[in-house]
C-alpha cells in the first residue's frame, strides 16, 4: 500500500460531481492498494498514519498526533499512486491492485483507522470521479509505503 498523507487546515471531496464532504483541520491520505498488498499492510499502515507525529505541540514542534489533536481525517483511493513511469510517457497502473482485491482492503483500512481514532472517517467511493480541494497545513506532505516500511 502506497499512502500520501497531507495536514489540511480544510478538505473538500466532490464525488460524481455532486456529493460534497468536508473536514476541518486534520488530514487527508490518498491510497492505493498493489497488487500484493494484504492484511498486514492495512494493519501497519493504519498504525502508523494514527500514531504519526506531525502535528505542532504548544512550541512549535511537531509532536502530536490525528488522535492528540482531535483532528479529521479524509481517506480517498487512488489507483494512480502506484503509476510506473519507467518506460516512454504514458504510465502504467499494472502494479495498482483490482477492485477485486483493491476494495477489501480500503474499506479494512477504514475500519482499523476508525478503530485507532475512535472516530469516524470521512471517505471518497472507490472507483468513482472524485475532486479534492484542500488547504496543505504546513505545507506537511509525507509518501508512506508499506512495502519499504517508510
Amino acid at each position: 500500500m502506497r499512502s500520501v498523507v497531507q495536514r489540511v487546515s480544510d478538505a473538500h471531496l466532490t464525488i460524481n460531481r455532486s456529493t460534497e464532504k468536508v473536514i476541518g483541520p486534520g488530514l487527508v491520505v490518498l491510497l492505493g492498494m498493489e497488487v500484493q498488498d494484504g492484511p498486514e499492510d492495512v494493519e501497519w499502515l493504519s498504525k502508523k498514519i494514527s500514531m504519526l507525529r506531525i502535528f505542532n505541540d504548544p512550541q512549535g514542534m511537531m509532536n502530536l498526533s490525528l488522535t492528540d489533536v482531535q483532528g479529521a481525517l479524509m481517506v480517498v483511493s487512488q489507483f494512480t499512486l502506484h503509476a510506473s513511469t519507467k518506460k516512454g510517457n504514458r504510465p502504467s497502473f499494472i502494479r495498482a491492485a483490482p477492485p477485486a482485491s483493491a476494495i477489501p482492503l480500503y474499506e479494512s483500512f477504514i475500519l482499523h483507522m476508525e478503530a485507532h481514532l475512535n472516530q469516524p472517517v470521512v471517505t471518497g467511493e472507490f472507483g468513482a470521479y472524485m475532486q479534492v480541494r484542500l488547504t496543505n497545513d504546513g505545507p506537511v506532505t509525507i509518501v508512506i509505503d508499506t512495502k519499504n516500511r517508510e
